[in-house]
């Protein structure tokens, strides 16, 4: 544990830095996100609506959504966007004290119009009254009706909880927030027509500005660091606890504002369970780590995942696979390019498996010949969802963002998991999770040290 302690206070030495409470994005591109989807509903208003007082005493943080269209860290408010007017209106009520207590700058709260680049502002008490009156002449209204992401938050894993743990739930029946939103606009307003919004903003997201990589790659700094420091401070008898809260205490200690999701370490037996993250082993020699863990930064996530020895030393099972999953890694980065779909991809590592002789009738090769390394897209969410995605005929494009994760088995306690964060840039691809010890020459060194 003094190895950890004493990581812990370099780390605060070194790299404590003030979060900023600004806009995270220039006006201009929260507009250029709002008139995009004004282009796509020309005939109706949009109704978003932000995340609510938490009930408890965690620290707040807004909704995705509102985020990505407004960038306005405020409790309780709603931001209608008027696709046949081409303006939007932010409402929200809050005191300057209660601004500043929690840490919401003043300037937004005085004159929300001029911070935020949004044409109208009326208090939250105006909103029924507002859209009273606008369905009268507009009765077409946009609203998402899959569920909004809080940090560490998923949509549909989240909407799909909802419905299997309450509203499915006999005893229970309620719906999630976002339906009873729908539900109560068609309730008082019988004659207008309500549609979801959902898709058209999870395709707006799908493909990221060079201002959100920024972030992104930001991001991905800070949890390139995370890890680094969790494998120096990894060796027998460490608890996995402790270094999950290294883990955290690395991000947070930097820019974080939270994590993507509950850091995973997997050992021994757990390896099984794919997203272990119960820290309730005392790590042994002998023991081959999985760590999948990355940071929240500026309501932007990163995925990123190591495999290493607890003993610093691979064996000769534990490099056989591991070389078996970075060989794949490594055609995957070499073939992500603008144009090329993953299952093209899929065919190069296909050439590699026969060039080096691997059965290619093995059935757990499959998923590498048919998604290259794809996992899952990256954004405001660690799982960012966007349209319908086909591995076999949707060529990349720069932009997107998304997880190259290599997974391989060798037995119950020896699997490998090496996963990247990485967009598309327009001639080739960019790692932004780049500067870990990846070959187990460079962890073996790394951890040697």
């Amino acid at each position: 544990m003094k190895q950890i302690t004493g990581i812990i206070l370099l780390l605060f030495t070194l790299h404590a830095q003030p979060i900023s409470s600004q806009l995270i994005f220039e006006k201009a591109e929260y507009k250029s996100r709002r008139e995009k989807l004004m282009d796509r509903i020309p005939n109706g208003i949009a109704i978003i609506r932000g995340a609510t007082i938490p009930s408890g005493l965690e620290h707040f943080h807004q909704y995705n959504n509102m985020i990505y269209f407004a960038g306005v860290d405020i409790p309780d408010v709603i931001l209608l966007i008027d696709g046949i007017n081409r303006e939007s209106t932010l409402f929200f009520t809050i005191s300057e004290r209660a601004a500043d207590e929690k840490a919401i700058p003043l300037e937004l709260v005085r004159d929300p119009v001029t911070v935020t680049g949004i044409e109208n502002y009326l208090l939250i008490e105006d909103f029924t009254s507002a859209i009273t009156s606008r369905l009268k002449l507009q009765p077409v209204v946009y609203t998402p009706y899959w569920s909004e992401e809080g940090i560490a938050e998923n949509s549909m894993e989240k909407f799909r909880l909802i419905e299997r743990s309450v509203t499915n739930d006999e005893w229970d029946g309620r719906l999630s927030r976002e339906m009873q939103f729908v539900q109560n606009l068609n309730e008082r307003f019988p004659g207008i027509e309500v549609k979801n919004c959902t898709p058209d903003i999870w395709a707006l997201r799908k493909i990221k500005s060079t201002a959100e990589i920024d972030v992104m790659r930001e991001a991905a700094r800070v949890g390139v660091k995370a890890h680094k420091a969790v494998m120096e401070a990894t060796r027998p008898g460490q608890p996995e606890k402790a270094l999950a809260a290294l883990f955290e205490y690395t991000c947070m200690v930097d820019v974080a504002q939270g994590l993507s999701f509950n850091t995973i370490i997997m050992s021994a037996e757990h390896h099984a369970y794919g997203h272990y993250a119960q820290y309730d082993r005392i790590l042994e020699d002998g023991d081959f780590i999985i760590l999948d863990a990355g940071p929240d930064v500026n309501y932007y996530d990163t995925d990123i995942s190591t495999t290493f020895p607890a003993n610093g030393k691979f064996s000769k099972k534990q490099a056989e696979i591991y070389n078996f999953a970075y060989n794949i890694r490594q055609v995957c980065l070499d073939n992500y390019r603008p144009g090329i779909t993953l299952t093209d991809v899929g065919m190069e590592i296909k050439k590699m498996f026969e060039e080096k002789g691997y059965d290619l009738n093995n059935p757990r090769y499959g998923r590498y010949f048919r998604y290259g390394g794809f996992n899952h897209s990256i954004g405001m969410a660690v799982h960012d969802r966007m349209d319908e995605f086909s591995s076999e005929t949707e060529a990349l494009q720069p932009g997107f963002v998304f997880a190259c994760d290599i997974m391989a088995y060798a037995d119950s306690v020896t699997t490998v998991r090496i996963e990247d964060t990485v967009v598309i840039t327009e001639d080739g691809c960019e790692v932004l999770s780049a500067g870990l010890p990846r070959s187990i020459e460079e962890i073996e060194a790394f951890m040697k040290k």
